[in-house]
């Protein structure tokens, strides 16, 4: 009698499934998927914060060069009570209709973590608006534009890496900025 032997032994497949699951961990890990939704969150901010900066300016040009706030507008993230002054100033861009009536609403919390600053001081000629966010992904912060920090007076302080901040602002916070 013949004996038919075809198929794998245990031992065979045992170590099939074993290299499958080594490949699949260092897949897992080279992808980093909490990585990839943080790069997520940071693209959506990031196009938050050119839109907002893009309002303003048009904002600016279509009112003779009056910017939607006077003197210095403090650093103070938009969607936050105690920063009414930001939250004004995008209200008036709103009203102006260079961003949509429901921008807020659609923007949601984005708007906690954008932060805009300024200097409107038409006496001296100095009209300055950053609209900025501390990115929260690695390659963001990594990215060549996160290299300001913000100091109480409305300024940027641009620096190689990251700087340290001052003022109000934690120390080593790095913000992604559009000024």
């Amino acid at each position: 009698m013949k004996k038919i032997t075809k198929g794998f032994t245990l031992i065979e497949l045992l170590i099939v499934i074993a290299l499958l699951g080594v490949l699949a961990v260092a897949l897992l890990a080279a992808l980093d998927p909490l990585e990839q939704i943080k790069k997520g969150n940071d693209t959506g901010v990031r196009n938050t914060v050119t839109e907002i900066q893009s309002a303003i300016v048009r904002y600016t040009s279509l009112q003779g060069g009056e910017m939607p706030f006077s003197g210095t507008l403090p650093f103070g993230a938009i969607g936050t009570v105690t920063s009414v002054p930001a939250y004004s100033a995008l209200q008036a861009v709103i009203n102006q209709g260079e961003l949509k009536s429901d921008f807020a609403a659609l923007a949601g919390k984005q708007l906690d973590s954008v932060f805009i600053t300024g200097i409107n001081d038409t006496a001296s000629g100095t009209q300055t608006v950053s609209v900025c966010y501390a990115p929260t992904a690695k390659s963001f912060k990594a990215d060549v534009n996160t290299k300001f920090s913000h100091v109480t007076d409305g300024t940027m302080d641009e620096g190689n890496g990251c700087p340290n901040a001052s003022g109000t602002i934690p120390a080593g916070a790095c913000y992604w900025c559009v000024r």
